[in-house]
């Protein structure tokens, strides 16, 4: 055979590339993974089953595995990029225009609540950190009411001022916190401070609403909901999703190093300002893109970090890969029991997570001595 002989260099590169990723395969992240995936797929067949238009769960499910849809290159076109829908039948039609986005919605959100939450507490050391904690939150929240309570003219642009006003509120933070520097102590504080005021502002404007309709519409928006979703939605949140995803991963190392304290990553030649800017940012992003679709979740961004902690370690590496699968579980579960619990009656999945978490973070607090710092 011919060919040039491969030299030890080259061996040993194709070595340090394979072991690079070999944390992948670690047991415990595969083994939450997988339960995850189970979770969400259970979960997704339960809430495609019901709805307004009766049918039998058998009917449902053959409408999901339908390979006349999965197959059709026309539907997953119109899905993902928007356009004509092929011919289906009514079952289809149903559980994959109208059910179907509503779980891949809440796996969407659920993902960058997580990794944003987790990006949060890696940057400012502290277990109690959230896209809520931080601002981004509120100031999404503030920019909700303001334009439906009182210009009402942009509600069709409403996701996106969504998204900007949580991008506003935490440079407002990051300002601030600014004195020759942060620090994670400072960020937290400044959080709190926003968080307060914007919260005090968003409740004042309900006394100037004066239709109910848009009162309940600004409940939903605040308390977080994924009634009404569709693949328009998905299309919305589904790139911005990526991009801060791949970035988080990759900022995985600058996680851990940031982890060990501002003088150890100084003397690793880290720029502190610069690295913890630019995670704040992906954060940001990754909150805003789930901000923009379902409103406020609460809890979510702070409490599946812990979990996945619990389940794989402190690594960012597999915190944020965790993040992936326990988020959107979470997320696609809550929602279940938003839309089943009161049937027909469908809550917002804010108040199911608020519920979930609560007790669960009470248990996290009761369990550990040292709550705060990771």
């Amino acid at each position: 055979m011919s060919g040039e002989p491969v030299t030890g260099t080259e061996q040993s590169s194709g070595t340090r590339d394979t072991r690079r990723f070999v944390w992948l395969l670690d047991p415990k992240l595969v083994t939450t993974a997988i339960g995850s995936v189970v979770i969400i797929v259970v979960a997704g067949l339960v809430q495609v089953s019901f709805g307004a238009y009766t049918m039998s769960i058998g009917q449902a499910w053959a409408a999901v595995f339908n390979p006349d849809v999965i197959f059709n290159q026309q539907a997953w076109h119109a899905f993902l990029l928007g356009g004509e829908m092929p011919e289906m039948g009514k079952e289809s039609l149903i559980v994959w225009n109208i059910r179907l986005p509503r779980v891949f919605v809440g796996a969407i959100v659920g993902m960058n609540l997580g990794v944003s939450g987790a990006i949060f507490q890696a940057i400012t050391r502290n277990e109690l950190a959230s896209p809520f904690i931080l601002g981004v939150s509120s100031g999404a929240g503030l920019m909700i009411l303001l334009v439906l309570v009182v210009f009402g003219g942009l509600a069709a642009f409403l996701p996106l001022i969504a998204a900007v006003g949580g991008a506003v509120a935490f440079l407002i933070v990051y300002a601030i916190a600014w004195k020759n520097g942060t620090s994670p102590v400072r960020l937290v504080l400044a959080g709190v401070i926003v968080g307060t005021v914007f919260g005090s502002v968003q409740t004042g404007l309900f006394f100037f609403a004066d239709d109910i309709g848009i009162v309940q519409s600004a409940i939903a928006w605040t308390t977080g909901s994924l009634t009404g979703t569709d693949w328009e939605q998905v299309r919305m949140a589904l790139p911005w999703s990526i991009v801060a995803i791949l970035l988080a991963i990759t900022g995985a190392r600058q996680c851990n190093v940031m982890l060990l304290g501002e003088q150890t990553a100084k003397s690793l030649g880290m720029s502190i300002e610069k690295v913890r800017f630019a995670l704040s940012g992906v954060a940001v992003l990754a909150a805003a893109a789930s901000i923009a679709v379902a409103g406020i979740v609460g809890f979510v961004g702070l409490i599946v970090p812990h979990m996945v902690r619990n389940l794989v370690g402190s690594d960012y590496k597999k915190v944020i890969v965790g993040c992936l699968f326990v988020g959107p579980a979470l997320m696609v579960g809550a929602d279940v029991g938003a839309r089943l619990a009161l049937n027909p009656v469908q809550i917002p999945v804010g108040i199911v997570t608020g519920l979930v978490g609560g007790p669960y973070f009470l248990y996290l607090m009761r369990k550990k001595q040292n709550m705060g710092e990771i």
